[in-house]
Parts: C-alpha cells; structure tokens; sequence
C-alpha cells in the first residue's frame, strides 16, 4: 500500500468516526507517514517547517487521536 493509500485510508477512518479533516490534520498524516518519529516534539518540527501555524497542542491532540483510534501505537523504551 502506497503512502498516499495509507493517507485516505486514516483519513477515511477519522471520517466513519465522526472526525473532522482540517487541513492541518492531513498534513501532520503525511508527515506521520513520511518517517518515523520519536516523539511528538520531531513531528511538531517537521509540521512547523512545512505550516508555520501548527501548534505543539494540535500535533499532541492528533498524536493521541491516532491513538486511540489504533492507527498507530507509541512504543515505550526504557533508556538506562
């Protein structure tokens, strides 16, 4: 499945459960899929290069949309 497939496909998830799709969403998706990342801090810089009116709250609200929604999971590492 191609990015751009994996894109409609989250975007059309969000939509079955009533979410709405801003423009800011489709772009942090995009981003999402682009890389992998390690926290929410990387993928609010790599959104803030491409839409400077992206806020750290919108990237975390989204993150933890993705979430629940199980599109994507945070791994927890234990660095000692």
């Amino acid at each position: 499945m191609s990015r751009e497939e994996k894109a409609e496909d989250v975007i059309r998830k969000m939509k079955e459960n009533g979410h709405r799709i801003t423009t800011q969403r489709k772009l942090l998706i995009q981003i999402i899929l682009e890389n992998e990342y390690s926290s929410c801090k990387e993928i609010y810089f790599a959104a803030k290069k491409k839409d400077q009116k992206v806020g750290k709250a919108t990237v975390y609200r989204m993150v933890r949309l993705l979430e629940d929604m199980e599109l994507i999971h945070k791994e927890m590492v234990l660095r000692l």
